[in-house]
């Protein structure tokens, strides 16, 4: 559907600067814009790969196991319905500890093993278990430690100070992740009294 919206806007963008007399300034944005694109990435990867490098270090030493045994009892209450050892739980913690450092591209690949998993314990179903639910709505307001995109990004446009968006980052994340657990809660609870 997203797909449709996106060529739907694209077209009415190359009709309206046809109609104006704009479709030269419309390929000099299209150009610069992917000049843009490219610029950006490539300033991303350095960060990226630094974080990635990072992280594997902390796999390595066993900071992430520590990290998933300091958070597992705070998982354990937000996956009731998940078995303690069950492999999900193993790839929740992990998008959760990912996210946490910045890294959603790195987090995606755990993040959609723990939706499979979750999907195999709802016993195939294509509907969303609870559990299912409730890791979206953790994974899409995550809290996060170290905005790294963010930092590359601020470092690209040679920003005097761009690790100052770590605290209100680390705020604003924590306002949502509690948001989205409180509000994943009340319509649960909700369905579960009229079921």
């Amino acid at each position: 559907m997203v797909n449709y919206i996106w060529v739907f806007m694209t077209l009415v963008g190359f009709v309206f600067a046809m109609i104006n007399g704009t479709m030269q300034e419309v390929n000099k944005a299209i150009f610069d814009g992917a000049k843009e694109a490219v610029t950006l990435c490539i300033g991303l990867i350095s960060i990226l790969v630094f974080w990635l490098g990072m992280m594997r270090i902390a796999q390595e030493s066993g900071l992430l196991e520590l990290l998933s045994r300091l958070f597992r009892p705070l998982v354990r209450r937000l996956f009731p319905d998940v078995p303690t050892n069950h492999p999900a739980m193993g790839y929740i913690l992990s998008n959760m500890i990912a996210n946490m450092f910045g890294l959603g591209n790195a987090a995606t690949p755990l993040g959609i093993k723990a939706m499979e998993e979750l999907k195999l314990l709802n016993g195939g179903k294509n509907s969303a278990s609870r559990s299912m639910v409730t890791f979206l709505a953790i994974n899409t307001a995550s809290i996060t430690i170290i905005p790294t995109t963010v930092i590359a990004i601020r470092m690209n446009y040679n920003s005097a100070s761009p690790t100052e968006i770590v605290v209100p980052t680390l705020i604003a994340t924590i306002i949502s992740m509690l948001g989205a657990v409180m509000i994943d809660r009340y319509f649960y609870n909700r369905r579960s009294r009229k079921g």
